[in-house]
Formats: structure tokens, sequence, C-alpha cells
């Protein structure tokens, strides 16, 4: 059994976090990516829904959103790659006395590209929270939770989460975040306002007068690219799409994949025309279409798509895939890694051209999030 207090990491190594419905688990490797060393699993018992590491400022931490069914959802750090975690009650991410809601949990840990004291918070019901004292203390964003369409969204099947957070790396004004079932908003004055960004995108789910709502969408993951961050992506509850107007409109790219349903999407930190996707075959029967494990990717922008089987099961493969369980990692060239509700780690070294298990056995993957030591 592996021991949650042993494992090492030197500078260039590779590093995956893992979450899952029992505890969060630690990979390393080197920077040829061919064998892994596990540690974990840390919080056992405990579903982790969002892991992040963050080494700015010479910073070495990972973060963890823990579900507990005494102390609630909360924060713990690690400065020691999982040898020891802060406690519960250092970390005070709530909503102010006298709110109308408590925390449910917390979706989504993302860091800030302009300023490297400042974090940022996804929770349920659907809020972004703050810290620019490098995770600390925590502050709730007014702007967005005092927002008249805060009180109509509704929560999807994975409950009402802000689980997406684009802050725009050309522009410390400009953000993106994602809620199911609001959709996608955007702040061009550093979070006071926000304003759904949803044209173009049919919710089939609803009335056919009704199918082309300003917000109330179900979005499942949106990703944009360093280069290009006009240039976005999104995986809806049913389409795929793409804007190339910072999201003030959208796009269906979903031609061509067996089905344009899904959660997990990302794109290639090296080619902005490189996006990965995992489609499910509908919302009611969500595991991969035909029970055959495809990753598909696009070269072109989402006008056209291609499989990626090589060293994916193809035969009884009924896996499901969540909307935070696909990550790449900053090597060239690019490695990927997906989880699954089955406990399967896969990884690919080669961009997604060939893939390998890494891990089986695993309980139910809920993240999957990537690091590389400097």
């Amino acid at each position: 059994m592996p021991n949650p207090n042993q494992i090492n990491v030197n500078s260039g190594d590779n590093l995956l976090l893992v979450g899952t419905m029992k505890g969060a688990f630690l990979f390393r490797s080197d920077s040829s990516r061919d064998n892994w060393e596990e540690a974990g699993p840390y919080f056992p018992g405990r579903s982790v829904y969002a892991l992040s590491y963050d080494g700015r400022n010479d910073r070495q931490k990972l973060w963890a959103a823990v579900n507990s069914p005494f102390w609630g959802s909360f924060l713990s750090s690690s400065n020691d790659f999982g040898k020891t975690w802060s406690d519960p009650e250092t970390y005070n991410i709530k909503f102010p006395e006298g709110s109308d809601v408590s925390l449910k949990q917390i979706w989504q840990i993302a860091n800030d590209p302009h300023n490297a004291d400042t974090l940022y918070c996804g929770v349920e019901p659907a809020a972004l929270f703050k810290s620019t004292d490098g995770g600390d203390s925590w502050s709730l964003n007014r702007g967005l939770f005092d927002h008249p369409h805060r009180t109509q969204w509704m929560p999807g099947g994975g409950g009402l989460c802000l689980h997406t957070i684009l802050p725009d790396p050309s522009n410390s004004d400009r953000m993106w975040i994602a809620i199911s079932t609001g959709g996608v908003y955007r702040t061009d004055d550093g979070g006071k306002t926000w304003e759904p960004r949803n044209k173009g995108i049919c919710a089939r789910f609803l009335p056919p007068d009704q199918q082309y709502p300003e917000w109330g969408q179900c979005v499942h993951k949106v990703a944009s690219h360093p280069s290009n961050p006009q240039r976005m992506f999104l995986q809806h509850h049913w389409g795929v799409y793409r804007s190339d107007d910072a999201g003030d409109s959208w796009n269906d790219i979903g031609k061509g994949l067996p089905s344009d349903f899904g959660f997990a999407m990302e794109m290639d930190p090296h080619d902005a025309n490189t996006v990965y996707i995992i489609p499910i075959e509908s919302d009611e029967f969500r595991c991969t279409p035909e029970a055959k494990l495809r990753v598909y990717r696009t070269k072109t922008g989402g006008e056209s798509w291609e499989p990626l089987t090589n060293g994916l099961p193809q035969e009884d493969a009924f896996e499901t895939i969540l909307r935070d369980n696909l990550q790449a990692d900053r090597n060239d060239p690019t490695g990927l890694y997906f989880g699954t509700r089955s406990g399967k780690v896969f990884g690919s070294k080669d961009g997604g051209d060939s893939w390998s298990m890494i891990r089986e056995g695993l309980p139910p993957i809920t993240c999957v999030k990537t690091a590389t030591m400097n």
C-alpha cells in the first residue's frame, strides 16, 4: 500500500493531482513521464472535487477542497507535497452573516496570472471568492453574488456550482466564469459587474421558443488559451461551441462527433487551435458512446475532429469522465491525462497520439490536475 507521507519532488518533475470520492492522490514522474510514483490517499473517505498547485513566488503549495461530514467543505493546504496538511479551520471560505445561503462545496481553485498573491475559488451555491494574500483570507465577490440573475439560477445535475474560472492573462480587469446552470458570465471591470455571455448557445432541453436564453444555460466547461484569449471553446449540456470574440457570441462546432454531450474539455498549451474533449453518449446514458473510450481532438479550431484511440479500450468501455477530469501538462510534446468514474487514470506524453493506463482501482475520480516543477 502506498504511504501517504512518502513522496519526494525534484526540479523538472511532473505531478498529477487526482481527487476522488474517497480522498486525494499524488503521482510523481521525472521529465520522461514513463513511470509514476504514487502517494495517498490524503483525506481518506472524503470527497475532493478540487485540487491545485501554486508555484508562484517560490511557493510549493498544494491546495485541496475537502468535503467532510463534520467540517463541511473546507480548503486545506500542504507546503511539503502532502506530508502534512493544514487544519480544517485554517482558511475561512464562508458566506457573510445574513446571507440567504451557506457553503455547500468548493468546486474550483484558480491562480491569478497577474498577481502572485491572488487566488480564486468557485463554490456551490454559485459564487466566486477571492484571496489577495496567498490564500490566508478570502472575500466574496459581491458583484456576482448581488447579480439580479442569481436568485433565478437553477442547479444542474451536479448542483448549482461555479466550476470554471478563467482570468484573462492579457487584461487584469477581465475574467470569465461558468455556472451550471447559469451559463457564462464575463467581467470587464475587475469583478464589479458581470454580464452574461451565452449568445448563440442552444439549450435543447428547453421548449422550442425558449432555446436561446440570455442566461440559465447549463454550461459544463469553458477553455481558453493564453496566446489568444479572444478564442474560446465551450462544452454545453448539449453542444460544443467556439467563440472568436471573447464570448460575445458562440458558434456550434460539434459536427463530426459521435455525441456533442459531455463534460471534459482541454486545450493544448502550445497551440490555440488544438482542443480535446471526451464525448458522453447522452444526458440519460452518461457513458462513452458505443462503449468505446475515445478522446477527440481538433487541430483546426473545431472545423474537424479525429478520434484518439491508441492504447484506450474500444470494447465494453462504459466510462464516464467528469468536467475537471482532463488536463494537459506544459511539456513539449504535450502530456494529457484523464480520470474516470471507474477509478482509472490514463496518460499520453505525445499529445494524445498514444495512451497508457497510469493507475486503475482508485475510487471514482472527481478531478485531475497537473503541475511541472521549476
